[in-house]
């Protein structure tokens, strides 16, 4: 009797051993792999933190507009177009051309098949075939990239007789925006007040380029400039003159005036 109590004992005994070991063995392999795993995670601190910082990165470079096209007939738009020639921003500078922005659908596509959709829409291809003037000016600081775009869209426009196209530097740009114009109607806009001061910014938003132009040459012959009394100018030689101005370089028909 008094053996099977003892033997009973010590079984138990032997469990209770067995079961310590194996705790701290597990126990034991457990912050192992805790310290591994922790190790292995500030590893992958640096890794997450550079793919990270390439991501907004490429973000940065892709959504930030390097040229701005500024479109005007009435509607007045104008396209953001990024450094890898993508229209990453549109916006219109009045009525007319927040509707046209609001139906066309060129947010990032290339600004040639941008320029194709405008140029194939309804409404401003009825303009066109009235009689209204369209102005295509290419706005950026690199010259390089606004010499290729401002050649690409002479292309696009080569069948218009009554798109005129040109460039010019960045750096009115945010002046124009202040006033809430395009930079096409902000153009016009300086020569119309250097002709009749009273001219107002709110004014010249919601005329056409054609108003515009025919404005400016009924008060330069008033005012019995060159362009006045017997030697009067039609809009489309008015136009072509904005291109001879220093800094600026306009085209009709793919040709380039100088």
């Amino acid at each position: 009797m008094n053996d099977r109590l003892k033997n009973a004992f010590n079984k138990i005994h032997a469990e209770e051993q067995l079961k310590d070991s194996t705790k701290a063995f597990l126990s034991q392999k457990t912050k192992g792999y805790q310290r591994a795993v922790h190790t292995h995670s500030h590893r992958l601190i640096p890794a997450a933190a550079c793919f990270l910082l390439l991501l907004f990165s490429g973000c940065w470079l892709y959504f930030t507009p390097t040229v701005a096209i500024s479109i005007d007939v009435n509607p007045s738009i104008e396209l953001g177009v990024n450094r890898f020639d993508r229209v990453v921003s549109i916006r219109g500078f009045n009525s007319d051309g927040q509707e046209l922005a609001h139906l066309l659908n060129v947010k990032y596509l290339s600004y040639t098949d941008a320029i194709h959709q405008i140029l194939t829409n309804e409404k401003v291809g009825s303009l066109l075939s009235n009689g209204e003037i369209m102005t295509i000016g290419v706005i950026g600081a690199d010259n390089t990239q606004s010499n290729e775009v401002l050649s690409a869209v002479k292309l696009c426009t080569a069948g218009e007789a009554n798109a005129y196209c040109y460039s010019a530097s960045s750096s009115a740009l945010e002046e124009a925006h202040k006033l809430g114009l395009s930079y096409g109607k902000y153009r016009a806009y300086l020569e119309l007040q250097s002709l009749d001061p009273t001219i107002t910014a709110e004014e010249v938003q919601n005329m056409t380029m054609k108003e515009i132009l025919d404005f400016i040459d009924a008060l330069a012959g008033s005012s019995g400039t060159e362009q006045g009394a017997g030697n009067r100018k039609n809009v489309h030689e008015t136009a072509s003159r904005w291109g001879n101005e220093k800094g600026h370089r306009y085209s009709t028909n793919g040709t380039t005036d100088s």
